[in-house]
């Protein structure tokens, strides 16, 4: 997420809602139009031109003004305002440009969005020029006495007045400062105006305001005509209630795309990124690439190629998202890619640089899927597939792509770490050799094996260090082994990461020291330092933390984007505290700005926000910064090497890892800042660190498209602050391929003007002597080149690689990768909460509501692991309705009457009825179900079954009933017995109980088949004739006891209700009278 600009429509409505609210009511806007869309163009709709003037009479009865507003710079110029025209005549105007294509400042695209608002009479004299806009330090107003389309270079003529972040603007300073070429008469109501804009610009999160022109009329009455707007999405959480429902529109001249919205609506529903830009639907190159910053460093190359008139689509899929996620993304693109035909065939390239915790074998197995979907339509338009993808579980994906890919015909090429991250490209595109695909069987890839290069005779002196300049502090305080850290949140995964760093680099202590985790008492946590097991405290608050941890000064927060700004704020107040990582994605702007100015108030060096961290090896690692530990071996990250390097991208900086140690000894210290607009530190606050550590050799910078940062570091370099030779590339060269504006990955990835495009900052930084290569694929080569001239001229000097140290696996990660095995502790084949979503015996939860099984069907599936006919599930919600109460009187009951009414919670209320449950109350079902069972498999004849009973003194289980008798039935028997006479296919077993009971009922009235027997015998019938089960299978689950569990089920809605209905009644606690109770002293 990043500023986005929105609608003007959308942005004179927020004015007219909250302008008088800013301004105490002395400003507003009477109107803000309305938008008209194509549906004007169909009837059926409901957003024709009759629904518009029916939810806006005020068409008919005022003069009117119509434009674009799609985000056309220059609307006036172009001829595209309609100005003081009647409703019949802007309908006119709007349906002869509607959805027509148009060009506007060399941009071609259709018009599809119209406001019509009215028109407002004044003189040119009174319109005047107001825009506002946000910087790292400070908010800006601009202010010009003359307003509208010939304003000219405002940059230049305008006045200003700068608001340090977190102050405020008084409406003297805005009379002093912006208003001096005013009339006095109209200077002070102008101040009030702009000054609750202002307000109105900052609570609502507006990262960009230009009102060009604003009419101030003769009755001071302050009117905004054209409004250009941008707002950073990210406050969301903070001003959706303030916003209400805004568009957020593609730039004018890219079609809005379906598959666009499809995949921002999943991206808005998970926390996985996922971003779709489609730029040529019928371009031949297409890429699906994992991270951010690999995304456009892909986009790059592809262009930096010559193909860039070819790439098809920008876009990411990175942070862990699902299977089913990456399923959808994957065929998104592939029916995309099929919609249009090439004779010379297309290209699909699959990237990404190495993941941190991403296992790329669980979204690969989403690719696959789409793949199978697609393969014929992939043959069929001559697609070739290109893979590069390094990350946890790679080499198990890669495995699963090569296999399907083999089996479905499709040739994908597929490469892991031991190629660089882009290095598919130039071979996909057919322009450098094809290497050698990697034996997928041969493991990970390995740490590399470089042969030490040989140093030239040289009689010149090594190049000294130079020393800071006196009195130069940094903020950001160099880790070194003894440094430790305070993690808040429950990041366990990654501070196990973290102290297997540690373990690693040989460290004596966990750079660790404690966690802080709000929401539950304060408390130990197991984790493993090597393979023995420390306990680490946690605690509710930072304060006690810090309290109880004085070394700690570093803090790394993995709290959310809604509360990283008060907890980070908290931590900065406590001195101990030198530096601070936010790993939160989407903090908003303003809130980081205010987080920059706390820190640098305070000397505390900020890492961050939207940052994975960064890594010193030898000495801390930041949360999942270098991958898992493998990674971290590939990359030689447990010990320093020359190479010092910062980017913006996390991702990228695993990338960076792994290049620098295949082309030099590898990475001295490398910080990714984060892909915000305003990071908490900057590439020239790392950069000099660098220069004046003397362990840092080569200074490596990975830029991006927008922002200034780069020209700080050009500025060192030009003055000899930097004097160790920098590399450095500039990532974003692809947006010269647009002919539209762009939003990369990170929020930060998008240029203000032209110098902050990724070709003008790479131009300048060559200018200014630092090492730029032709493109980002010739980063290595760059690499290689610089360290091997360094070498050889003795200014860094080669250590042997020493011993590579064994890495601790975790056992659960081990079992994932096929390493190990063990018997488990439960089995269970009835559930599983493993996947998308949870199943029952295989049913997906989804399925069970679709198809509406039911309690009874779900019963079915958990208890018999059976979907049973429907009159089988049928039948078992009757039983759990019928056994559901038997009044109060019966002791299951009681019991739960006076535990309910001793002020005993609802578990243990119903525990005491539930006990009760046996032989003589409710238990009697399965023994009636087996009593009558084995009586007619044998053969034996009621009459002899009840004479054999009687002689044996055995009760006779499921038959008699306190009143009821075969002249008055129980209804419930009545309601059972029916229903499986005309349901179950056979009945033999009922049969034979009812012939029992013309024999009992002789005897006595009440000697009737009850209703645990009718149960129970129609429940057997139903077991042995459904034709789920094998008469085995039947008798099997009858000894399991499953009758009376459906009692035990049925009557604790009974037991619930009666403790619900007790302290409903509130009554007090029960005492059994003394009355009712016969006292004896002696036996008899």
């Amino acid at each position: 997420m990043s500023v986005k600009s929105i609608r003007e429509q959308d942005g004179k409505a927020l004015l007219k809602r909250w302008l008088p609210e800013y301004s105490n009511n002395a400003f507003g806007l009477d109107n803000a139009g309305c938008i008209v869309s194509p549906g004007v163009l169909d009837s059926s709709k409901g957003d024709d031109w009759n629904a518009i003037l029916e939810k806006n009479p005020w068409l008919k009865t005022e003069k009117l003004v119509a434009k674009p507003d799609q985000m056309i710079g220059g609307r006036g110029k172009a001829g595209l305002i309609a100005v003081n025209k009647t409703f019949d005549d802007v309908k006119a105007w709007i349906m002869e440009r509607m959805c027509k294509e148009t060009t506007v400042g060399g941009i071609t695209g259709q018009l599809t969005h119209f406001l019509i608002e009215p028109f407002v009479p004044h003189a040119q004299s009174e319109e005047v020029y107001v825009c506002m806009q946000s910087h790292r330090y400070k908010d800006e107003i601009f202010f010009y006495h003359e307003g509208g389309v010939d304003v000219g270079d405002v940059d230049a003529k305008a006045s200003r007045l700068s608001i340090p972040t977190g102050c405020e603007v008084s409406e003297d300073m805005i009379c002093s400062e912006l208003l001096d070429k005013v009339e006095p008469t109209k200077c002070q109501t102008l101040a009030r105006f702009i000054k609750a804009l202002f307000a109105f610009y900052r609570d609502l999160h507006f990262a960009y305001l230009e009102i060009n022109p604003i009419a101030l009329l003769s009755n001071n009455k302050i009117v905004p005509l054209d409004l250009v707007a941008k707002i950073d999405e990210t406050a969301a959480f903070l001003c959706a209630q303030k916003w209400g429902e805004l568009d957020w529109p593609s730039p004018f001249g890219r079609a809005a795309y379906p598959e666009e919205a499809l995949i921002r609506d999943l991206d808005g529903k998970t926390g996985a990124s996922l971003k779709l830009t489609i730029l040529n639907d019928k371009g031949r190159v297409w890429t699906m690439v994992a991270g951010g910053g690999a995304s456009v460093v892909y986009s790059d190359t592809v262009a930096d190629y010559g193909f860039g008139k070819e790439l098809a689509n920008y876009g990411e899929y990175s942070g862990a998202p699902t299977t089913e996620e990456t399923f959808t993304y994957a065929k998104t693109i592939l029916s995309l890619m099929c919609r249009y035909k090439d004779p010379k065939g297309k290209f699909l390239i699959i990237g990404g640089g190495i993941a941190n915790f991403t296992d790329v074998a669980a979204t690969f197995t989403g690719l696959i899927k789409a793949l199978q979907m697609f393969a014929d339509q992939i043959k069929e338009h001559n697609i070739q597939i290109w893979c590069r993808r390094a990350g946890p579980n790679y080499l198990e994906g890669l495995k699963k792509l090569k296999v399907a890919s083999d089996k479905l015909g499709l040739g994908v090429k597929v490469y892991g770490p031991e190629t660089h991250i882009t290095a598919v490209v130039p071979m996909a595109l057919g322009l450098t050799a094809v290497l050698p695909e990697p034996d997928l069987s041969a493991g990970s890839a390995p740490p590399p094996k470089r042969e030490m290069i040989k140093v030239k005779s040289s009689g010149g002196a090594k190049k000294a260090q130079k020393p800071p300049p006196a009195g130069e502090k940094h903020t950001i305080v160099t880790a070194t082994p003894e440094t430790r850290a305070i993690v808040y949140g429950m990041q366990n995964r990654a501070v196990q990461g973290m102290l297997d760093f540690d373990f690693m680099c040989k460290r004596k202590t966990p750079s660790v020291c404690a966690m802080v985790f709000p929401f539950s008492g304060n408390h130990y946590v197991k984790f493993y330092w090597g393979t023995e097991e420390i306990l680490l405290p946690v605690y509710t608050t930072t304060k006690e933390a810090c309290q109880k941890h004085t070394d700690a000064i570093t803090f790394i927060n993995f709290a959310s984007f809604r509360s990283v700004y008060e907890t980070t704020m908290e931590a900065m107040q406590y001195p101990q505290i030198k530096t601070v990582a936010i790993i939160a994605e989407g903090v908003p702007e303003q809130q980081t700005r205010l987080l920059i100015k706390e820190a640098e108030m305070r000397e505390i060096g900020m890492i961050g926000p939207a940052t994975v961290g960064g890594i010193k090896p030898g000495c801390i690692r930041i949360g999942n910064t270098g991958g898992m530990l493998d990674n971290v071996v590939m990359s030689r990250l447990y010990r320093p090497g020359s190479v010092a390097y910062v980017s913006k991208s996390g991702g990228m900086s695993n990338e960076l890892n792994n290049i620098i140690c295949r082309n030099s000894n590898g990475v001295y210290e490398g910080v990714a800042i984060g892909g915000d607009r305003y990071p908490g530190s900057r590439f020239i606050d790392h950069l000099l660190r660098y220069q004046d550590a003397p362990g840092a050799k080569i200074l490596l910078l990975l830029g991006e498209v927008g922002g200034q940062d780069e020209y700080d570091v050009i500025k060192a370099v030009k003055s000899g602050r930097i004097d160790k030779p920098v590399i450095a590339w500039c990532v974003g060269t692809c947006a010269s391929c647009f002919a539209t504006e762009v939003q990369f990955g990170h929020a930060g990835a998008q240029a203000r003007g032209q110098t902050e495009t990724a070709m003008a900052k790479n131009a300048a930084m060559k200018e200014a002597g630092i090492i730029v290569p032709d493109s980002f694929d010739k980063l290595p080569e760059t690499i290689s080149n610089l360290y091997t001239k360094m070498v050889e001229e003795g200014e860094i000097v080669e250590e042997p690689e020493g011993e590579t140290p064994q890495v601790p696996v975790d056992y659960t990660w081990a079992k994932k990768l096929g390493m190990v095995r063990k018997p488990a502790n439960f089995i269970s084949s009835i559930a599983d909460d493993r996947g998308e979503e949870l199943k029952y015996c295989g049913v997906s939860i989804s399925d069970v509501f679709s198809r509406s099984m039911g309690v009874g069907g779900v019963l079915s599936l958990l208890w018999f692991r059976r979907q049973l006919p429907a009159e089988c599930c049928k039948f078992i919600e009757m039983i759990l309705m019928v056994t559901a109460d038997h009044g109060p009187a019966v002791s299951g009951a009681h019991n739960t009457i006076v535990t309910a009414r001793a002020g005993k919670d609802l578990v243990s209320a119903l525990c005491s009825g539930l006990l009760t449950i046996g032989p003589r109350f409710g238990g009697a079902l399965d023994d009636a179900a087996n009593m009558f069972a084995e009586a007619h498999d044998s053969g034996i004849s009621a009459k002899d079954f009840v004479e054999q009973s009687k002689k044996q003194n055995k009760l006779i289980m499921g038959v008699g009933h306190r009143i009821k008798s075969l002249a008055n039935p129980d209804q419930r028997v009545v309601i059972i017995k029916e229903f499986a006479k005309k349901f179950f296919k056979d009945n033999s077993i009922l049969d034979f109980a009812l012939a029992v009971e013309q024999i009992t009922t002789r005897k006595r009235a009440n000697l009737i088949l009850n209703v645990d027997g009718c149960i129970a015998v129609c429940f057997t019938d139903m077991l042995r004739s459904c034709g789920a089960f094998s008469r085995e299978e039947a008798d099997d689950l009858m000894s399991f006891g499953c009758l009376n569990g459906l009692f035990v089920l049925g009557r604790s809605m009974g037991f619930i209700g009666h403790h619900l209905d007790q302290l409903r009644l509130k009554q007090p606690l029960y005492r059994h009278p003394w009355d009712d109770i016969t006292y004896i002293s002696e036996l008899a």
